[in-house]
Order: structure tokens, then sequence, then C-alpha cells
């Protein structure tokens, strides 16, 4: 006798082959394909309203309109995964606007005044970081209070002045495409920081302490990572990165002024929840962020030609980031019913590859 009891016909399908059935309707769900659906839905639309929405002009405007934000999203992702957030970034873009009028209007070269900006992110970050990491303090809150005190920084020095009269290299940077190509010089800056921040995320031992603090804090400490010192360095990272869209933006508009990216922490963060990170950490992808942004591009590109107001176009990021938070979860309840309507039963550890997930 082998001991084994004989498979009746009312038993469940074997272990692998509802693995293999999870693993494919899992690879069917997965957010990121989801939103590709949606851009390429965006997109069909954006042809239906008008003859320009494919060409090279239109696709260099639209690109160009939201990569500062494209930008500050890839550091936010990372501060989310950790289950942290940062609503600063908007008013570090104005300091550092401010910062980089104020350098210029007394003589100092960009060459010398665009890496004291970045060091004005940098203290700003670890300002954030300190208070989150060290002091215990709720980052919704530190980043709320200091999206205030930074702005009001920016406006002790500059008030209401616009510093104007760049280099034209200077400005061209911001709102000009490579030669001979509709590719604004500011999206190779993104890809570049995308490509740096992807490999870190998903390649590296940094990236598996960013996810494992995410998951479970806790968990995370008592394993050796230092969550104080990681936390920290990516609010750094954050304020860093948002200086830098700040100069971009400072010469995308060929003025520095210390109202310079208002109301832009909404539209980072819909990017960051859209490109399905979880609000609550543990759970996100930087490819998912990347498609995120062309899908907003596309999306508000698409309502200006169709002549909708700012205004209405706010209330469409509204809705974007509340189905953003909902969709995921609601996929997941579905997933579980799916999953149990299937069988019931969750495949053996060995028979799931690698970065899938089931139940």
């Amino acid at each position: 006798m082998s001991g084994q009891p004989a498979m009746t016909a009312d038993q469940p399908a074997a272990p692998r082959e509802t693995a293999g059935r999870q693993l494919r309707l899992g690879g069917v769900l997965r957010w990121e394909s989801f939103l590709l659906v949606i851009l390429a839905i965006v997109v069909w639309a954006g042809t239906r309203i008008s003859e320009f929405f494919l060409t090279g002009p239109n696709f260099s405007n639209l690109t160009s309109a939201v990569m500062e934000v494209a930008i500050m999203a890839l550091p936010l992702t990372l501060i989310i995964i950790t289950g942290e957030i940062d609503l600063s970034v908007e008013s570090m873009v104005g300091l550092s606007s401010a910062v980089l009028g104020l350098l210029w209007a007394g003589g100092v070269p960009l060459e010398i005044a665009i890496p004291l900006v970045l060091v004005v992110g940098a203290l700003g970050g670890l300002f954030n970081g300190v208070l989150v990491a060290w002091g215990g303090l709720p980052s919704l809150v530190v980043t709320i209070g200091t999206l205030a005190l930074y702005r009001g920084i920016a406006n002790v020095l500059l008030g209401t002045r616009a510093i104007s009269q760049w280099p034209q290299g200077f400005t061209s940077f911001g709102f000009s495409n490579i030669p001979g190509t509709p590719i604004p010089w500011t999206l190779i800056v993104f890809a570049i920081l995308a490509a740096l921040f992807w490999l870190v995320a998903h390649t590296t031992w940094i990236g598996r302490q960013i996810f494992a603090v995410g998951k479970n804090k806790d968990a995370a400490r008592y394993s050796g990572v230092d969550v104080k010192r990681l936390k920290t360095t990516l609010f750094v990272v954050s304020g860093v990165v948002a200086a830098l869209a700040g100069v971009i933006l400072t010469a995308r508009f060929s003025s520095a002024r210390s109202d310079n990216g208002t109301g832009l922490a909404l539209t980072v963060v819909t990017i960051a929840v859209l490109g399905g990170v979880d609000i609550n950490g543990g759970k996100g992808t930087i490819p998912g962020v990347i498609v995120a942004v062309f899908t907003l591009a596309a999306l508000q590109n698409a309502l200006r030609l169709a002549g909708v107001s700012s205004e209405y176009q706010g209330v469409a990021v509204g809705l974007l980031l509340v189905v953003s938070v909902t969709a995921p979860y609601i996929a997941r309840q579905s997933r579980v019913v799916v999953d149990r309507a299937l069988g019931g039963r969750h495949p053996p550890a060995g028979s799931i590859a690698p970065g899938e997930t089931v139940g």
C-alpha cells in the first residue's frame, strides 16, 4: 500500500494545474497591463478629438508639460513604498526656483548656482527625513508643515518678483527638442533618472530593503535593515530631485518665481498611485509609474485639445486619483473570488514564478 488516498472525480484539480491558471490570471490582471489598456484608449480618444494629437509637435508639448512632475514622482514612489509620503515637493520646486533666481541676479554663474540649489534641496529633504525617521513624526503631518515652510521661505527670499533674462542655452533646454526630433531634452533627463531608479528599486539590495520596510517595518529592522537611515536617504533624494525639477521648470518658463510649482503635489501623488504604488506601502513598480506619466500626460493633452477648462481638468485628475486608489482594491477582491471559483487552493511555493503573487 502506498498510504496515499485515491483520487476521486470530485477532487480539485492538481495543484500545479491550479497554479498555472492562477499565474496566467495574475499576468492578465497586472495593474501595468490594465494601465497600458487605459493609455491606448486615451490615445485613441485623443486622435478622435483632434487630428493634431499624434503629431510630433503635440507629442513634444504634452511631454514637456509633465516632465517636472514625472521626475518628482520617481523618488516619491520609493518613499510611498516604505509607507511614508512627501507632500513638500511642490514647495521645494518654488524654493529652488527662488534661490536660483537670486543667485543668478546676484551674478553667480549657473554652473555654480545649480549645484547650490541642489544642496538646498538636499537640506530640505534631510530636514523632512530627520523629523520623520529619527523624530518618529507622521510624514503626512511633517511634509504638510514643510510644504508651507519652504513656500514661505521662497516668498521671503523673492517676494512677488520674477527673475528673467536667462541665458538662451538654459531656457532652450527647458522647452526645446533634440535637433531633428520631437523629443524634448527634459525627456532625456527623465529617462536617465527612471533607469537609475528602476535599477535601484528592482535589482539591488537597497530596493529589497525598501520593499521590506514597506511590508513590515519592524521585521525589516530585526533582519538588519537600518530603517531610519534608509528613510532619511530617500527624503534627501526626494529633495534633490524636487530641486532639479525646480531648475527645469525655471528654464521652461524662463522665469524664477517663488510660486513656481504651486499645486503640483496632487499630480505627483496621482502619478505614483496611478502607476500601481500601494498608498499603504510595500508595493509598486517604476515601470508602472512611467506608464502612468504618459497616461496622465495624454489625458490632460486630450482634454486641452477638446477645449476643456483647467478647472475641469483638475476635476479629472482628482477623479483619476480616486479611481487609482479604489481600483486595485476592487481588483484584488475580484481576484480572490475568481481564485476560489477556480479551485480555492494556493499553489505550492515552488510553482510560483519569481515576482508573482497569488491570493
